[in-house]
């Protein structure tokens, strides 16, 4: 890898590719996968949809990591040409920077709307999101190596403090409003599935992470742990927040996870109230999307133009934060969200498969070692 355009070549763990793409997943879904599923599934079955959809990603991660373990040390940008040429390559390679692009600017806009909402009332919205913005700057300017350090950190917090906050939620949870089980039929849970699909955007990051791994021909494991583990929180989350609220319940509310989380008080401990707590670990999660997506954006620009990584990190950050504040609201901004993500499901879920039987075809690309 040219270091002209990545500065000096860096390598990260397997253990730390799985965490970035556990990072990645666990943004927004969080706070709005309950209503989302649920408005499309409407039975208590939403959380077999997340299953379903988990089985689905994995699939698509899978191929996704054995077409880039063929082009071992190359991201995306670099080994596409090898199978198309260079000019489709292009295209392609715009795609993608455009997609992490959208992505980060639209986490960074409902994380804004969320913040200001609940913890900065009256806050403007470019008050919020510039110094997020200027903070995940300072962080990608490390390169991935400290990006991932950083994502080592914040994981086991997420984790714990999420999983103790559900878990504190079962003084309000009934198993009745889980039932009865597929009680409509499996119709309802394949209508779950394309909206669930859109909370697991974020095993594309391999695209890039691949790259820099010490042992690339683990970079299998590694996405298959980076989704197991989000599908595991969000089924667990959609489970408690449905027995907490019931499916009915959950669909009249925006945030159904938050308003869970202040259904209920715990006497005698340091936080008695855990939104605020939820909200603390959730905005370091969003966080982690944007910095990463604003990483593999400006990689994407430096290998494609040759070009230094440090200068279109800077350039990008003016272009993200106008595409944030493009729209009106927090609907808008969900709006811009799923747009992409409905487009992500073609473009590495079906780009990458089409990829991989022309390198195989052509024989570009080497077996992995």
């Amino acid at each position: 890898m040219s270091s002209s355009n990545t500065g000096p070549k860096e390598n990260i763990s397997t253990s730390q590719a799985a965490v970035m793409v556990i990072n990645y997943m666990l943004g927004a879904g969080i706070l709005t996968l309950p209503r989302t599923t649920a408005e499309a599934v409407r039975t208590p079955d939403a959380w077999i949809s997340i299953i379903v959809s988990g089985l689905i990603v994995l699939a698509a991660g899978w191929i996704l990591v054995s077409l880039c373990k063929r082009f071992q040390g190359k991201t995306w940008f670099q080994f596409v040409p090898e199978i198309t040429g260079k000019w489709i390559a292009f295209l392609l390679s715009l795609l993608v920077i455009g997609y992490f692009m959208i992505i980060a600017a639209s986490e960074i806009r409902i994380l804004a709307e969320v913040t200001g909402l609940f913890l900065l009332e009256g806050t403007p919205i470019w008050a919020i999101v510039l110094p997020f913005m200027w903070i995940g700057l300072y962080l990608t300017l490390g390169g991935i190596n400290c990006i991932a350090r950083l994502y080592e950190i914040i994981l086991p917090i997420t984790l714990v403090f999420l999983v103790l906050a559900l878990l504190l939620s079962s003084k309000i949870f009934d198993a009745d409003n889980l039932k009865p089980v597929l009680g409509s039929g499996i119709m309802p849970v394949l209508r779950g599935i394309k909206p669930t699909l859109l909370s697991f955007t974020g095993y594309e990051i391999m695209l890039v992470a691949t790259a820099f791994m010490k042992f690339p021909k683990k970079a299998t494991r590694a996405v298959i742990t980076g989704i197991s583990v989000p599908v595991v929180i969000y089924t667990f989350t959609v489970v408690m927040v449905i027995g907490g609220m019931s499916i009915n319940g959950v669909e009249k509310r925006t945030w159904p996870t938050l308003d869970l989380m202040r259904s209920f008080e715990v006497q005698g401990l340091l936080f008695e109230r855990f939104e605020s707590l939820l909200l603390v670990i959730w905005i370091m999660q969003i966080f982690s999307t944007f910095t990463v997506t604003l990483y593999a954006a400006s990689l994407g620009w430096s290998q494609i133009l040759n070009r230094k990584f440090r200068t279109f990190v800077f350039a990008l950050l003016p272009v993200m934060f106008l595409i944030a504040m493009i729209p009106k609201d927090v609907t808008e901004a969900f709006k811009l969200g799923d747009t992409v993500g409905y487009a992500s499901v073609f473009l590495f879920g079906v780009i990458p498969l089409i990829l991989l039987l022309v390198s195989l075809v052509r024989k570009k690309g080497a077996k992995p070692n």
